[in-house]
């Protein structure tokens, strides 16, 4: 599966209370969520993100509580895939279970607004605008078939376990 989109730059340390404020952890709705992911890290980040963009991160994105709001809010705010040094644990299971595709790339340098195109097959991830390529690790067969179901549900389901 190749995604594309354009950037939107974090730092490190992007914990789930900046993801999605703890004041909205009473909302179940998905695409209540995804309008205020961000709001207090990034105001007015719902009215310019587009469908299809990548989030790029540094080290430890998705710290904090093992809360499934914030990869929900992030996946209904438009967000295709997530690209950061490393995860939090948990958030890295969450965001796989609900279908949300990340790539952890240590060596990546992406700025905001680049235009990128990534692989999660193989993990290469190039950088459209400066005409670079970064190693991501290869998400491992049983990973994308998580995401080629829509997640970890809708996987069990459509085996029949479920």
């Amino acid at each position: 599966m190749i995604l594309e989109g354009t950037a939107w730059k974090f730092g490190d340390n992007v914990d789930t209370d900046l993801i999605i404020p703890a004041r909205f952890l009473n909302v179940s709705d998905a695409e209540e969520l995804g309008h205020h992911c961000f709001e207090d890290l990034r105001p007015g980040f719902e009215g310019l993100v587009k469908s299809g963009d990548i989030i790029v991160a540094g080290k430890n994105f998705g710290c904090g509580s093992s809360r499934e709001h914030a990869p929900l809010a992030i996946k209904a705010a438009g967000i295709n895939l997530v690209i950061a040094a490393s995860f939090a644990r948990i958030f890295y299971r969450n965001s796989f279970n609900i279908g949300l595709p990340l790539l952890e790339c240590p060596e990546g340098s992406f700025d905001q607004g680049e235009r990128l195109k990534a692989n999660l097959k193989t993990g290469e991830i190039t950088d459209v605008s400066k005409e670079k390529s970064f190693q991501a690790k290869p998400l491992p067969d049983f990973m994308n078939a998580i995401l080629d179901a829509g997640g970890l549900v809708a996987l069990v389901k459509a085996k029949g376990i479920l």
